[in-house]
Parts: C-alpha cells; structure tokens; sequence
C-alpha cells in the first residue's frame, strides 16, 4: 500500500524505512508483514536561513546559561543536532555566530526544584510547596502548575492555588521545600492556561 500510495518500487519502501531507523526513528515490523513507527519521531529540519539559524543558536545559548541543568544540556544538544544535518556552509554559522549572552547574577533556585517544576507541569500533577510570601510569612499549599516563566533574575511558577481558590504566581526562589504528588489535577492544563492568559490579558506568545 504504501509502495502504491507513493508511487514507488516495494525495495525502495523497504531502503528507506531502513534509513528511517538509522536516524533514530522507533519503527517495529519486518518485510511481508508490516510495520509500525512509534510516537515521538520527526524528521530533522532540511533548511534554515541565516536569520532562523541565529535565533536558534542564541536561544539556544540563553537557555543553556540561564534555565537548569538539564534544560542546558537540552539546548546544547539541539543544536548539536541540527549542526549534524545542515550543509557545512550552514553548519559553520553555529559556531561562528557573534551572538553571545552575556553573564548575569545566579539564579536562587536549584537545579532540582526547576526540573521537579517542569516534570509536574508536563504531567500534570498538583505540587505540594511551602512558600515564604515578601513579608518571610511561611504557608504550606497545593498547587497546580500550568507555567513555568523565566525572568533575568527570578523565576515564577504560575499555578492555581487550591489556598486561594484562584491563579497565583509563586517566585521560586520563595519556595522552601516542594513534593510533586501522584495526583493528577481535574482540569487540562492547555484549559488553565488559556484561562490564566484571558484573565491576566497575556497575549498566546
């Protein structure tokens, strides 16, 4: 069906589901009987212009210097990737970009609370903090984080407060001690947020 759909020889199909797997794509099967590509695969970007490829490299190296440890080491690794697909002429421009980012002040909130924030707003799972407001007042609340924003010197969960039955945002840096529970919250994240930006008048970025 497929040598059929696309107007090609059945050895070609095979070459190329052969090349598919080479480059990383999850494809479970054999020849006579069928084959299945699982989730998560994408085929590597064929082009970009110098301009795409600046904005790449310098948010890349701003994510790198100034998100956590393992979102770093993920931009570092993107754009490793797309220098190993792009022409040499191309490829040469990641690494001689003259955009650079320039050192700022340490972040005060660690590599461990930064990722356990990003795990619970992807899985969606409400976030048990202790927070201490402005004022040093200490208060024990569950949350259920939509957004995790990222500032020059501060980051800021953005959340549902179950405390205060509405959206608060909560400075990372003030939180003193986090759990993220096994427990799912009862609406979808994509609803919350779009709630949170109709609320707050945040434009879709």
């Amino acid at each position: 069906m497929l040598a059929e759909e696309l107007g090609v020889s059945l050895r070609t199909v095979y070459r190329d589901i052969e090349t598919l797997k080479a480059q990383g794509a999850h494809i479970d099967g054999e020849a006579g009987v069928g084959y299945v590509l699982r989730p998560g695969f994408m085929l590597p970007p064929l082009m970009f212009s110098e301009e795409e490829i600046e904005a790449l490299v310098l948010g890349s190296r701003w994510v790198s210097e100034r998100a956590d440890g393992s979102l770093g080491k993920a931009a570092r690794n993107v754009l490793a990737k797309i220098g190993a697909v792009l022409p040499d002429d191309l490829k040469d421009s990641i690494d001689a970009s003259g955009l650079l980012i320039g050192p700022g002040e340490p972040i005060a909130a660690g590599d461990a609370e930064l990722a356990a924030i990003r795990q619970a707003i992807r899985s969606e799972r409400r976030l048990q903090i202790a927070y201490a407001d402005e004022q040093g007042s200490a208060t024990e609340r569950i949350v259920w984080p939509i957004a995790l924003a990222f500032y020059d010197r501060v980051r800021v969960v953005v959340a549902w407060c179950e405390l205060r039955d509405g959206y608060r945002h909560f400075r990372t840096d003030r939180i003193t001690a986090l759990d993220v529970t096994p427990n799912r919250y009862p609406r979808p994240r994509a609803s919350l947020l779009k709630e949170w930006r109709t609320l707050r008048g945040v434009p879709e970025q």
